[in-house]
């Protein structure tokens, strides 16, 4: 069995390159619309189509950036809060070296 492509999983996903679809011989004649070409319509639904499968994108590529802008204030607020810590410890450390000094002198 050599087909191009099923349902679910078509060769191409271009309704334009697709076969058309023929009815079935079960089916009785009339039951369904029949299959004429509106290209007005059929351009205007497929780009309609094509922005509606677009928008989740769009929703997950804006969600992304601002996750990615998030991270990084948290970031830049934690390496703040580092240089602060470190800063504090420096200016201790530079205390406690002039008390050392001030008492080898008094000495």
């Amino acid at each position: 069995m050599n087909t191009a492509g099923t349902i679910d999983r078509p060769l191409t996903h271009d309704p334009k390159k697709q076969a058309p679809m023929t009815p079935s011989t079960t089916e009785p004649t009339g039951s369904a619309t029949r299959d004429f070409p509106t290209n007005g319509a059929t351009g205007s639904r497929q780009n309609r189509t094509r922005e509606m499968q677009l928008i989740p994108e769009a929703l997950a590529r804006a969600h992304m950036h601002d996750r990615l802008h998030e991270a990084q204030r948290e970031r830049r607020a934690i390496s703040l809060a580092a240089a602060r810590r470190m800063q504090r410890r420096a200016e201790r450390a530079s205390l406690r070296a002039r008390r050392a000094l001030a008492l080898a002198v008094m000495q």
